[in-house]
């Protein structure tokens, strides 16, 4: 039996769309590709097989979504936007009932990852270098703030490197702020994946070298056994499954400190697919219900470098 892939949010994703793609035709060559978005014009809509456009996610049922799956043969289905998870969490059971797999971590760990202080909380109660978050700047000691806001990801409002009263004044303008340490290190990526059978079944880290709007744009590979085991761990604590990328410090000490997770692939995740992270295979693999026990991580000997760009694309009409 053959396995469609549906991708939701596609936007302007077509890297993401074509490593799909590509796992795809590894293990199904008739196996279809669709994309779905609320906005019918979108880029992504261009590279795909067939295009839906999703409604509102606070508008879409488990039974639309159901009978829209079934209609098409669609088995698979991957989440790229953090605004959607908690309702793909929400539905995954159901949705696995009818025989659609869905690569997103169970509810308590999406909310956990969408919730700063929480993600901090949980964390450091098991003893991982978690940043210290607080909703008080006063239950903070440091030199200089980080200020974001609590819930969602990337880098929306975000005050770096301030001092106590500008830290006070730039939360006065926020929704739900809550305040870090600002320290001063390497930046990195942690891209993992983490089966079904509940173990990481591999870690790769990246260096952040430019970031525009909270995403790399040139991103490295780095052989780093303690920020492997790190990602790894948060795993497990957490309980992840499916791809996701972790954001790390390393202080000018020496010192880890884990700033947040994305529970989904991330924009520059593609570096780590070709690296050897497999993610996109193996969780077809396991949408189709093969183990993925003998599918081996083989990291890439040597270390590669994304450069995200745009590039156009000529079709004959």
């Amino acid at each position: 039996m053959g396995i469609n892939v549906l991708v939701t949010s596609i936007s302007k994703k077509v890297p993401l769309l074509n490593a799909v793609r590509k796992a795809l035709a590894r293990l199904d060559e008739n196996g279809r590709l669709y994309g779905a978005d609320l906005d019918p014009g979108c880029i992504g809509s261009y590279f795909v097989d067939a295009f839906w456009q999703m409604p509102r996610i606070g508008e879409l049922t488990a039974e639309t979504l159901i009978e829209f799956c079934q209609a098409n043969d669609i088995r698979a289905i991957i989440p790229t936007r953090d605004g959607e998870l908690g309702f793909f969490a929400s539905v995954a059971d159901r949705l696995r009932e009818a025989g659609i797999h869905v690569m997103v971590s169970p509810p308590e760990a999406v909310d956990a990852c969408v919730d700063k202080l929480m993600f901090a909380r949980r964390l450091r109660d098991r003893g991982i270098p978690a940043i210290p978050t607080a909703e008080r700047i006063e239950d903070l000691d440091a030199a200089a703030y980080a200020v974001k806001e609590r819930y969602g990801a990337g880098s929306r409002r975000i005050g770096l490197g301030l001092l106590l009263d500008e830290a006070i004044r730039h939360a006065s303008a926020m929704e739900h702020p809550i305040f870090q340490p600002y320290i001063r290190g390497r930046e990195y990526s942690i891209d993992l994946y983490r089966g079904l059978d509940g173990r990481t079944k591999g870690v790769i880290a990246r260096t952040r070298d430019r970031i525009v709007d909270g995403e790399s744009q040139v991103t490295t590979t780095v052989s780093d056994p303690q920020l492997e085991a790190l990602g790894a761990e948060v795993a497990d604590a957490l309980d992840l499954y499916g791809h996701a990328v972790l954001q790390a410090f390393v202080d000018e000490s020496g010192g880890h400190h884990v700033i947040e997770c994305n529970c989904r692939v991330g924009g520059a995740s593609r570096l780590a697919f070709e690296a050897g992270l497999d993610s996109l295979y193996w969780f077809l693999l396991e949408a189709s219900g093969e183990p993925i026990g003998n599918y081996p991580f083989v990291r890439s000997k040597r270390e590669m470098r994304l450069v995200r760009y745009a590039e156009d694309r000529i079709v004959c009409l």
